[in-house]
């Protein structure tokens, strides 16, 4: 595999991930000036777009280990929900 590839594979395994950070972060805010937060945010954006990335790589690379190669709707699944849980821990949803 020449560094061309593995730089191909690498782009397209985190990305998923980044769309998923992306898209759960900026839902997050639209949400809470939609409904009126007055609660200030722990983080900032990028803050928080750079954790739940990184929780999410975790995610995914925790199922390639378990079922062993890429792309499984359970390793989706999994990136899904652990990338809104971490998204609700950053906002102290429990709080609310």
């Amino acid at each position: 595999m020449t560094a061309l590839n593995l730089t191909n594979q690498l782009l397209n395994f985190m990305a998923p991930a980044a769309f998923v950070a992306l898209f759960v972060v900026l839902v997050a805010h639209v949400f809470a000036r939609f409904f009126g937060s007055k609660r200030p945010l722990a983080l900032s954006l990028s803050a928080q777009l750079a954790i739940v990335f990184v929780a999410s790589l975790v995610l995914l690379a925790a199922g390639l280990v378990i079922f062993g190669r890429d792309g499984k709707m359970a390793s989706y699944a999994l990136l899904a929900v652990g990338a809104a849980t971490c998204q609700w821990l950053l906002l102290r949803g429990w709080k609310a």
